[in-house]
């Protein structure tokens, strides 16, 4: 079933993403490697060959230096085969690549090589997109709460798609971005989510026939409806009364003498079988409606693998006189684990050490590498064998919102990061001049 990108046919699509690898070619030929055809930071895969057996690799490789930093090995193989995915599992969604998730210039590459769109949050990231030669008609500036100065760039640069779900916002459009196509962003129920967000953004829909009188008198274009129900939602119910308040809206707008054709999902998929989001009893194919989504999480989460080392041990007495083991290593909550502690449950890493029998589990708590006492994986404690100084622990799925949030706090980097790629995915990138 073919789906066109809003405001975009699937031949100018196809345009934009050949016109998106000359760029792509530019950015490969800055990150080259002297006397190698691909940036070091790059790996190409052989046949047979995985990101998990490179993680493995690096580790040996490490284990012979006194400098065992901490590391990821992101498999860019994975986020095409998540694309590949989330478009068989919504053919009729386009998706709009939440960068916020993770913005490193490989995998920006990769999904507009793919073709996907672009969900930007600010005028850096839409910088970054549209360094890529990404045309604006492939970006939505999705921020209900721009900066004036943000808006006017968006403008310059003919980003067109916005949200925004209150009267300040609007006024703010009307002035620096007469021109915009409006998505009014509006409440949803996200208490089944990880992490939810209507606290701070999104309108009742109680607001939003005053906000859509508000925006005709200003002279704007509302063209859809957006909602996000939180990032990670644990139940696809969310997303279903959330589309049918959107519907409400779309009456509301079309009532109002708009022109509403665009209908938003955000984000918030995290990826488990049967949470798929079902919008047909709402809004069915041939009324014309344009259906797209925001995925990050479920793009990124499964496409890194971090490596970390222990750097120091300490063995203290618990209640009852029971051993307990502090562990601390180099990379913690202010490097790529600050969203580990919003997190549920405790992530438990694997041990890369072998044992001659089956070892004994102590409660283990894990710290970073910084002088702050909060700076721990989780607030609870795992279960792993007692190790030593120099062993190392490996964190698969830990691609959603680590890079991004990382910090040099106390003067230790974020882990580094390389990327590996298979024979398919690299002849794509190669096809870049």
């Amino acid at each position: 079933m073919a789906t066109r990108m809003p405001g975009v046919c699937l031949e100018e699509a196809s345009a934009e993403v050949s016109g998106t690898s000359t760029h792509l070619g530019g950015l490969k030929e800055s990150l080259r490697s002297p006397g190698s055809p691909w940036p070091a930071e790059l790996i190409a895969l052989g046949p047979g060959g995985s990101a998990r057996q490179e993680v493995l690799r690096k580790i040996q490789e490490l284990s012979d230096s006194v400098h065992r930093d901490p590391f990821m090995v992101a498999d860019l193989d994975m986020l095409a085969s998540r694309h590949a995915t989330f478009r068989q599992a919504l053919p009729r969604v386009w998706p709009f690549y939440a960068v916020k998730c993770n913005s490193s210039p490989w995998v920006l590459c990769v999904l507009a090589a793919l073709g996907t769109g672009f969900d930007c949050a600010s005028q850096v990231e839409l910088e970054q997109v549209l360094s890529l030669g990404v045309a604006p008609s492939r970006i939505i500036f999705a921020n209900p709460c721009k900066a004036s100065a943000h808006i006017q760039y968006a403008a310059h640069r003919g980003v067109k798609l916005l949200t925004f779900d209150s009267e300040e916002e609007l006024t703010k459009v009307a002035k620096h971005h007469p021109e915009a196509r409006l998505v009014l962003r509006i409440l949803a129920e996200d208490s089944k989510s990880r992490f939810p967000l209507n606290t701070k953004f999104g309108a009742s829909l109680e607001a939003c026939g005053h906000l859509l009188t508000r925006a005709g008198d200003l002279g704007l274009a509302v063209v859809g409806v957006s909602f996000h129900v939180g990032s990670d939602c644990q139940t696809p119910q969310s997303f279903a009364q959330a589309i049918a308040d959107c519907r409400r809206v779309f009456e509301m707008g079309r009532g109002a003498g708009y022109h509403m054709s665009l209908l938003d999902l955000g984000g918030g998929f995290p990826g488990a079988e049967g949470s798929e989001p079902v919008f047909e009893e709402d809004f069915p194919e041939d009324t014309g409606v344009e259906v797209i989504a925001e995925p990050g999480r479920f793009y990124m989460a499964s496409v890194c693998t971090a490596a970390v080392n222990i750097i120091g041990k300490k063995a203290v007495l618990g209640p009852g006189g029971h051993r307990r083991l502090l562990y601390y290593l180099n990379e913690g909550q202010y490097g790529s684990f600050r969203i580990f502690l919003r997190e549920p449950t405790p992530r438990t890493p694997i041990v890369v050490k072998e044992f001659l029998s089956e070892p004994h589990l102590f409660p283990c708590t894990l710290y970073g590498p910084t002088c702050d006492a909060f700076d721990r994986l989780s607030l609870e404690e795992v279960w792993l064998p007692e190790l030593d100084v120099g062993d190392w622990l490996i964190f698969p799925s830990v691609g959603a919102y680590t890079c991004s949030m990382s910090s040099t706090f106390n003067g230790f980097p974020p882990a580094y990061v390389c990327y590996a790629t298979g024979p398919q995915l690299r002849s794509l990138l190669e096809m870049a001049p």
